[in-house]
């Protein structure tokens, strides 16, 4: 059946179809506990695939369920189905309408899109959760999301004005409220509409003495459907009914939402308490001041953040406490919101320890650590899991310190521990435990507590979700909070949309056990750590558990900021971001979708378009480091055998630029010359579609001053000729040893070739590099046991020794030493204690204002922040570029069968951010593989950092330093 059915909705569907094992692996797991594998992915362009596709599925007979980043936490965006997937095409805000303040949006729209479009108006979409850079408008009806400011601004549900939505017979049905006259108008007309709404009608008739008493009259009421919607006084609004069903009864296609205003001026004010219980008490005394949101956690969640060294940075901004509210004011008059913030911070009650920031750059430090939640407490200290489970339940914010006691101490009874954080003004408080689910005795228990967490919270008057939904994880404790008759209404409410049970089934309806399906349960399979090149001290040396680190929180999916994933920002397949490849390589252990070898194509094809940027070493909540991690697969999956010719070509390109530099002038026209340039590089599996970097006339290593420098005598610091600047910009070399002489610097440069073999990794050779390695070890002994400071020009070659030597090298006591002594030239000037007096005696030009783009391995390896420092003392102005990845990532872009996705993420994704941010300023590129990438786009000029240190301290002030031009 599954092949006629591929068969059939690729004739019938003009989006992707995707039935392939990997697809379907990285579609099992969306970011909660469970795992169901699907039957098939599909990507609809617009609303006719959507009605194409799901009649296909209902002609089979088969499950459908609609997606959108795939974020949710209680299961419901993984199922047996045919999975359809609506945020890589219909992703189009179709209208927004500054006068009734209303926006018109297929699905896959990511909020923080529509929001910045809003803000041309000075309107925004209200709710936004942690996710809201990358979460879809369809997820978040779906779920009925809320975030910070829903405070303000209410839930999802509260700014939905109507749907078109598509059911599982092929309809498409356009719905939204109706008083008396407009059900009589569309009752007339007739039609599917008609017998839906007259099925509404009469279970809202039927039911409403049992809404009225069970639906809960708190903020954060999401559990459940809403029938409360199907009541007269809440205009039986048919759309608002939808939201929260989690594509239970019908999948959206398109959504008219309602927008808030978006108060222009903000202040944040920072409130201390002794723990986070005594927080929790305060907010009823807060809530009178008109907050647009009151965000709370736990010390809990901030010695989390500094295990997982997640924006540990931030964490100096808060007042002293155990316990934090974060209360945002607003207005859009700043002397408004300034009257308003003063009144707040009046009346809080002696005692309390407050800071205020009225800085935006500040506010969003401060916002950072609160959305930091989920990435620092999915993953202990210890390597284990956290997981959810009970992590969403609502109370009135009046009983919320009392409800947070109460579940600690259920903790105490089961053992379990975890961090409280979310959406305290609204009673709404997440947490990640660390459950057992991987035996018998741990699952009964993990049922046991989490029954009687929600008897708890039933008790209390609450909500079993605030946020999050039901799901798997809560839909069959709904019972326990609305009562069997009420829950048969839902049954009632999805067969009205769904008669053959067929849209998302087994979630929140007649749902599956909650501790059924689980991702990480006892048929989890652990497979044995084998032997591996690296290291992986942080996960036990296994390369199973490191990909596992990966929970699906999405952050790979932003294409906003950060580095992370640029080939996702570009293909928008989610096999090619970072979660997806963590999911495939997960799923490899398992074996039961994609084969459980190292010889693995799937992982390998996922694999492939990794540029190894290291972006998600540092972008990824969890730390997944997928550049690695592509390095140790590819070890084992060409291990014995031969690799594509290309990986020879580039991954030994350290030992061909050695060779080249002996005779530059022969290697260049090889490299160059018409006819035989193409001819050796087609034949390597290079690309010929770019020019070839251009061998310097003389090497760095082979000038005079470097073989002077060599044997310098007493040195007080080394500087590494890397290979990128030995072979191409030996003037970088040359200018930064001038430039530590001139502070006083004795300054040594090996004479003894060796090299990092940095292009080693992206082909996985690792035998090859730790063997570089230990070379590399043995010429730099000497200055190693002296503990000098070694100073490496090129950012790629640093991060190499600071990350991949002791990783490989992990017995080895000189790597770690190594790993400490490397600096970059901007982290070596900076620690110079005369270089505030060079400055004051250099005479210099007007200052001005520079643009740093910082090689992805820099933002890795922890090095730009130097960079910005250092310009800065020079008496520049300095703004660090937050634009991505370049695209050509050392090797990758030269690779033949690569440099077009290579073009495209520097020509769409990352040179317009460029010259977006430049405007009339100067670029500041230290990478090579990013002032080349400038070159060959024909981008801005860029110069590079020691060159322009070296003109202010040792040029005398003359002249500006030449850039790489692209024009």
């Amino acid at each position: 059946m599954t092949g006629s059915l591929e068969a059939a909705l690729r004739q019938a569907v003009r989006g992707e179809v995707e039935f392939g094992s990997s697809t379907r692996a990285v579609y099992a797991t969306d970011s909660s506990n469970y795992r169901q594998v699907p039957i098939g992915v599909v990507f609809p362009r617009d609303t006719d695939d959507l009605v194409a596709a799901v009649r296909v599925c209902a002609d089979h007979g088969v499950p459908v369920l609609g997606r959108g980043a795939g974020t949710s936490l209680a299961g419901q965006a993984c199922n047996v189905a045919v999975v359809l997937d609506t945020s890589r095409h219909m992703t189009r805000i179709l209208e927004i309408d500054p006068v009734r303040r209303t926006a018109r949006v297929q699905p896959g729209v990511v909020l923080d899109d529509l929001r910045r479009a809003a803000e041309v108006h000075g309107l925004t979409f209200g709710p936004d959760p942690a996710t809201h850079a990358w979460c879809t408008l369809g997820g978040m009806i779906g779920n009925n999301s809320c975030g910070t400011h829903a405070l303000y601004a209410g839930k999802t549900v509260d700014n939905v004005e109507s749907l078109t939505v598509v059911t599982y017979d092929g309809e498409v049905l356009e719905l939204g409220a109706y008083d008396d006259s407009a059900y009589a108008a569309a009752v007339v007309a007739g039609g599917r509409t008609a017998e839906v709404l007259g099925g509404l009608r009469e279970i809202g008739r039927r039911h409403e003495a049992l809404v009225r008493e069970r639906y809960v009259d708190i903020p954060r009421r999401v559990s459940g459907y809403n029938l409360d919607q199907l009541l007269p006084d809440s205009g039986f609004h048919v759309a608002r009914a939808l939201v929260g069903t989690e594509s239970t009864c019908v999948l959206v296609a398109e959504a008219t939402v309602t927008l808030s205003v978006s108060p222009a001026h903000r202040r944040l004010v920072v409130l201390g308490y002794p723990d986070v219980f005594a927080a929790a008490d305060a907010v009823p005394s807060l809530l009178g001041h008109g907050l647009l949101g009151l965000e709370g956690f736990d010390e809990t969640l901030e010695r989390q953040m500094r295990d997982r060294d997640l924006h540990v940075q931030h964490l100096e901004l808060l007042p002293p406490g155990g316990g934090w509210l974060l209360a945002e004011l607003g207005a859009d008059d700043p002397a408004e919101a300034d009257a308003r913030t003063d009144a707040f911070t009046a009346a809080l009650p002696d005692g309390v320890a407050w800071r205020r920031f009225d800085d935006e750059t500040d506010q969003r430090r401060v916002w950072l650590v609160r959305e930091s939640g989920l990435g620092a407490t999915a993953i202990r200290a210890d390597g284990r899991h956290n997981s959810e489970g009970w992590e969403d339940a609502a109370v009135a914010p009046e009983r919320l310190g009392e409800y947070l006691r109460a579940v600690t101490a259920l903790w105490d009874d089961y053992g379990y521990s975890g961090a409280w954080y979310g959406h305290f003004g609204q009673g709404c408080v997440h947490t990640r435990n660390d459950f057992d689910l991987h035996t018998e005795q741990g699952l009964r228990d993990y049922r046991s507590y989490v029954e009687r967490a929600a008897d708890l919270v039933v008790s209390m008057g609450g909500s079993l979700s605030g946020e999050h939904g039901d799901g798997q994880s809560r839909g069959e404790l709904l019972e326990r909070m609305y009562g069997p008759e009420l829950v048969d209404a839902f049954r009632q409410f999805k067969a009205v949309f769904d008669p053959r049970g067929r849209m998302n089934p087994g979630k929140v309806v007649d749902a599956y056990p909650l501790d059924s399906s689980l991702r990480f349960g006892p048929d989890h399979r652990v497979v044995r750590p084998h032997q591996q090149f690296f290291a992986l001290a942080d996960d036990g040396g296994s390369l199973q558990t490191a990909v596992e680190r990966c929970v699906g929180v999405g952050r790979c999916r932003r294409d906003d900021a950060g580095t992370m994933c640029p080939s996702y920002r570009v293909t928008r397949d989610e096999r090619h971001s970072t979660r997806g490849r963590a999911k495939l390589l997960a799923e490899m252990f398992q074996g039961e979708v994609t084969p459980a070898t190292w010889r693995n194509d799937d992982v390998r094809e996922a694999l492939d378009l990794c540029l190894s940027c290291k972006g998600c070493q540092t972008d990824c909540p969890t730390h997944v480091d997928m550049a690695t991690y592509k390095a140790e697969f590819l070890s084992h999956h060409y291990a014995r055998r031969l690799r594509p010719r290309v990986m020879y070509a580039l991954g030994l390109l350290p030992w061909a630029a050695r060779a080249a530099t002996a005779v530059p002038r022969a290697a260049n026209l090889v490299l160059t010359a018409p006819g035989l340039s193409q001819l050796v590089r087609r034949a390597a599996g290079v690309t010929t579609a770019r020019p070839a970097p251009r061998f310097a006339a003389t090497s760095w290593r082979r000038t005079r001053s470097a073989r002077d420098h060599a044997r310098t005598s007493q040195p007080t610091v080394v500087v590494w000729p890397d290979t990128f600047t030995d072979a191409y910009s030996p003037e970088v070399g040359e200018r930064l040893v001038e430039l530590l002489e001139r502070l006083g610097e004795r300054v040594v440069v090996p004479e003894q070739w060796g090299c990092c073999g940095r292009p080693l990794y992206d082909a996985g050779m690792l035998a090859t590099a730790r063997r570089t390695l230990a070379g590399l070890l043995d010429v730099l002994q000497p200055w190693l046991d002296r503990g000098l400071p070694v100073v490496v020009p090129e950012p790629s070659c640093l991060s190499t020794f600071r990350d991949e030597l002791p990783g490989l090298l992990p017995d080895d006591p000189r790597a770690a030493r190594l790993a400490s002594l490397a600096r970059s030239p901007a982290e070596q000037l900076l620690a110079s204690s005369r270089l505030d007096g060079a400055l004051a005696a250099a005479p210099h030009d007007l200052p001005e204002r520079l643009v740093i783009h910082p090689h992805c391995h820099a933002r890795a390896g922890a090095a730009a922040p130097a960079d910005r420092e250092l310009l800065q003392r020079l008496g520049h102005e300095a703004e660090v570029l937050d634009a991505g990845c370049c695209g050509l990532a050392g090797s990758f872009g030269f690779d033949a069968a690569h440099e077009p996705l290579s073009r495209r993420i520097g020509e769409e994704s990352w040179l317009p951010q460029v010259r977006a941010a430049l405007g009339d300023d100067r670029l500041v590129a230290d990478g090579f593989s990013c002032r080349t990438q400038l070159d060959h786009l024909g981008g801005p000029a860029a110069t590079d950092l020691v060159t322009l240190a070296w003109q202010r301290l040792c040029d005398g002030g003359q002249g500006r330093p030449a850039g790489v031009r692209g024009d």
